[in-house]
């Protein structure tokens, strides 16, 4: 269970949440009703998928967590396993939305996520990752953007020839050595093993970091979600050159389940708060991320910064595959919810139901004891 409340970053602490909702739990919510979809986008048959996911000890994903490499000496075990991922678990706008086979990493001790764990470390430090696959049942490897690496620890099978095979361990070097918020992903038969989940955030702190006020990590990507179901045995057909996404989320999740506070991705502010959204594009479209009623800076692109002169105010980035963009705006709207999304609007939709997938918010900690609120938590499966 995280320590803190929203998107994987600075967020507010599960006391502050309580307090400023005043207690929101079930008995708060029973007298709110969510609207029920008008068709399901269950990933799988009523029969045989659900019945092959009782009969299977596989766990489930959860929120991907931040890995501070520098606090322990930059050394970092990542393995990856199969799970099951619930990007929607509720009946309620357009759900449940499940994935039902995906291959998620897991750092060290912690729990297996979709997104990866984020990675973070502070500039001019290596760290050590280690790809432990001996549990595996397929090659892997790592390959980390954003940062000069010697040839060998690059990644890439086919031009090292350095694979890691059911079975093995392998360790990379990654310098620390690029500033800024970058992405790492399974590289063996790549077009499959990223849109099977092995993808995550790279962060490195530039010398004399300043953090903002309130500063998050945000991963959307586009699934099909047929190669997902084809890999948990259901009897369907895929092929990456008729790929056609689904499923769209942010951290993993669809709306409204993005907006649950531990589970989902909500970007909580206060008003008066500096705001940091690091944005990392984990698919394979251009996503257009707008948000309502803050007009943001993008400052820094694929870990480069961007020159003050050249920053504009804006409030929506085209984001491509691979692509990280970091914003920052000031939290000086008046307090509420105001939603965060990618404009192609057939991607803020589960199945044939609007709203869903690619959509977040901006929630003000000073709207949280509001019925609206309230409501949203219970689209979300918040039980307090």
């Amino acid at each position: 269970m995280r320590d803190r409340i929203g998107a994987p970053g600075t967020g507010i602490s599960r006391r502050e949440f309580v307090a400023a909702t005043g207690g929101i739990g079930t008995a708060a919510l029973a007298g709110c009703t969510a609207p029920t979809p008008n068709q399901s986008t269950r990933t799988g048959s009523e029969g045989s998928q659900n019945q092959l996911n009782q009969d299977s000890d596989l766990p489930k994903t959860s929120p991907p967590e931040i890995v501070n490499a520098h606090e322990q000496g930059n050394q970092v075990t990542m393995k990856s396993m199969p799970a099951v991922h619930d990007v929607h678990p509720e009946e309620t706008m357009g759900g449940p939305v499940q994935l039902p086979r995906v291959w998620a990493f897991q750092a060290d001790d912690g729990e297996p996520s979709v997104p990866g764990p984020i990675i973070r470390t502070v500039e001019g430090e290596d760290i050590e990752v280690t790809l432990d696959n001996t549990d595996g049942k397929r090659p892997h490897t790592l390959h980390f953007h954003g940062a000069q690496k010697k040839w060998m620890d690059d990644g890439v099978p086919t031009t090292t020839g350095i694979r890691v095979d059911a079975g093995e361990k392998h360790t990379y070097t990654i310098p620390a050595n690029v500033p800024g918020t970058h992405v790492y992903h399974c590289h063996y038969q790549t077009h499959r093993h990223i849109d099977m989940g092995m993808y995550g955030i790279f962060r490195v702190d530039p010398e004399g970091y300043e953090p903002a006020d309130k500063e998050y990590f945000m991963t959307v990507k586009d699934w099909d979600s047929r190669l997902n179901r084809m890999m948990a045995g259901e009897d369907v057909s895929y092929s990456p050159r008729t790929r056609s996404p689904d499923v769209f989320t942010v951290n993993g999740k669809s709306a409204p389940r993005t907006l649950h506070p531990e589970d989902g991705s909500p970007i909580i502010v206060e008003q008066g708060d500096t705001v940091r959204i690091h944005y990392v594009n984990g698919g394979y479209m251009n996503h257009p991320l707008h948000l309502h009623n803050h007009r943001f800076q993008r400052v820094e692109k694929d870990g480069g910064t961007i020159p003050e002169a050249a920053r504009h105010d804006m409030d929506i980035t085209n984001i491509a595959p691979a692509e990280r963009h970091t914003i920052e705006f000031e939290a000086d709207s008046e307090p509420g919810i105001y939603l965060m999304h990618c404009h192609k609007v057939n991607h803020v939709m589960n199945g044939s139901y609007y709203p869903g997938g690619m959509l977040s918010g901006v929630v003000y900690k000073e709207a949280m004891d509001t019925d609206i609120f309230a409501k949203l938590m219970e689209y979300a499966g918040y039980e307090g």
